[in-house]
C-alpha cells in the first residue's frame, strides 16, 4: 500500500476512508446551498447527511479494525470492548447555512486511549492528524508538515476561540467559529492560542484532544473544556 501521509498503515487507511466519505459530503454541501430559503429543510437535509457519513465510512473502518466498536453522537456499537472508532460531523450548524467551516472528526481508541486522530475539512480538503507519541501534522496538496502550538502568553496578543455562553475573558481577539473540532486543530497548529467551550459530546472532540496534546498543548475537560498552548492562563 502506498502511504499518502506520514504515519502508520492504519492511519492512511482511515484517511482514505475519510476522503471517500468527504466526496459525497461535498456533493451534499452543494445541495444544501440550494435549500437556504427553507432553514427547516436544510436542517433535515444535513441531519440525513450526517447519518450517511456514519453509514458510508463504517464499512471502510471495519476493514481497519474488524472487531472495533463505533461511537458517534447518535450511534454506539460496543464491538470487542478494546478498540473503538469515534466519529462526528463537527460544525453541522455551519453546514446547514452553507458555511464551509465544518469538519469530520475521526479517532481510533484502544483500551480507552486515543491512538490515532484525524480532523478533515472536506471543502478545502485540509487534514490535521496525529498518532500517539508521534506528533501532530497538517496535510494539504500532497504535503505534510508538523504543527505545534503557539508560544504566546500575553492576553492582548492572544486569539481565543470560544464555544460558551459565558464571557471568554479580555483577550486580543475572541472567535466563535461554530466548529469545535477545527478549533482544537487550530490550537494544535498555533492558529489559535486557546479554546474554551461548554461541555461537548466526546465524539466531537476525541480527535482534537490528541492533536492538541501531540502538538505540545494542554487540554482539560471539566465544567468547561479548556485547550491551550500551555502558556495561556484562563
Amino acid at each position: 500500500m502506498e502511504l499518502l501521509i506520514k504515519g502508520s498503515t492504519e492511519l492512511n487507511k482511515m484517511f482514505m476512508a475519510l476522503q471517500r466519505t468527504a466526496s459525497g459530503l461535498r456533493h451534499d454541501f452543494g445541495e444544501v446551498e440550494n435549500l437556504q430559503q427553507s432553514l427547516h429543510g436544510a436542517r433535515d437535509f444535513v441531519k440525513k447527511a450526517a447519518a450517511r457519513i456514519e453509514e458510508s465510512i463504517l464499512g471502510d473502518l471495519l476493514l481497519v479494525r474488524p472487531s472495533a466498536g463505533l461511537l458517534t453522537p447518535n450511534v454506539s456499537h460496543t464491538g470487542d470492548g478494546r478498540d473503538e472508532f469515534v466519529l462526528a460531523l463537527s460544525g453541522a450548524a455551519n453546514f446547514v447555512r452553507a458555511n464551509p467551516h465544518f469538519a469530520i472528526s475521526l479517532a481510533l481508541r484502544s483500551n480507552d486511549e486515543t491512538k490515532i486522530a484525524l480532523v478533515y475539512s472536506p471543502i478545502d480538503e485540509r487534514l490535521y492528524y496525529a498518532e500517539s507519541e508521534r506528533g501532530a501534522y497538517a496535510y494539504s496538496t500532497y504535503h505534510s508538515a508538523r504543527v505545534r502550538v503557539s508560544n504566546l502568553s500575553e492576553p492582548a496578543d492572544l486569539t481565543v476561540a470560544c464555544n460558551t455562553s459565558a464571557l471568554c475573558g479580555d483577550f486580543g481577539d475572541i472567535r466563535r467559529t461554530g466548529c469545535p473540532a477545527l478549533d482544537l486543530a487550530w490550537v494544535a497548529a498555533g492558529k489559535f492560542d486557546a479554546f474554551v467551550s461548554d461541555p461537548l459530546d466526546f465524539a466531537e472532540i476525541a480527535a482534537g484532544d490528541l492533536l492538541v496534546r501531540e502538538a505540545g498543548g494542554k487540554i482539560e475537560m471539566g465544567a468547561e473544556l479548556v485547550a491551550t498552548n500551555g502558556r495561556v492562563v484562563l
